[in-house]
């Protein structure tokens, strides 16, 4: 019987350990490297400090995003077909920045319109196994703070 108690009793701390961390086992989630610290997407919402979202309609989106095909023509550029990775490039630290990908758009986060088209903020190049597109364009307005690259530079 006690036995039983202990293991009731320990179940909950267990329950609260997971969702403060926000998963049982660590994996790995894109993550990108700026300078001394880092942007990567958040294990779970309620960790993230910039939720982004996308739309199909660039009459809605906030930052534009253009998905091109070669990475000298990209702002960003993934490529992850390395066998090794830098040491402690994406290390969680104090000053990591997480960033939450939102199913509706909320009008004070940034709201991404990924395409091919020309005239975006950002263009990107991704040849990723564990990075899409939307990750991608995630991060690189996430690590600019949510703001688009044209409107910045224009200001």
């Amino acid at each position: 019987m006690l036995r039983f108690k202990i293991l009731a009793s320990t179940i909950p701390l267990v329950l609260a350990a997971f969702f403060a961390r926000g998963e049982l086992v660590p994996g790995t989630r894109p993550c990108i490297s700026t300078g001394e610290a880092s942007v990567q997407i958040a294990p779970t919402p309620w960790q993230a400090q910039l939720h982004v979202s996308f739309t199909d309609d660039p009459v809605l989106a906030t930052v534009r995003v253009q998905i091109v095909d070669a990475a000298e023509a990209a702002d960003f550029a993934v490529v992850d077909d390395i066998d090794s990775t830098e040491a402690g490039a994406c290390d969680v630290t104090a000053a990591t920045r997480f960033i939450a990908i939102s199913a509706s758009p909320s009008a004070a986060a940034p709201v991404i319109y990924l395409s091919d088209n020309d005239n975006a903020d950002y263009r990107i190049f991704v040849k990723s196994r564990t990075f899409t597109p939307r990750d991608a364009a995630a991060l690189i307005v996430g690590a600019r703070g949510g703001h688009a690259h044209m409107v910045a530079a224009a200001l």
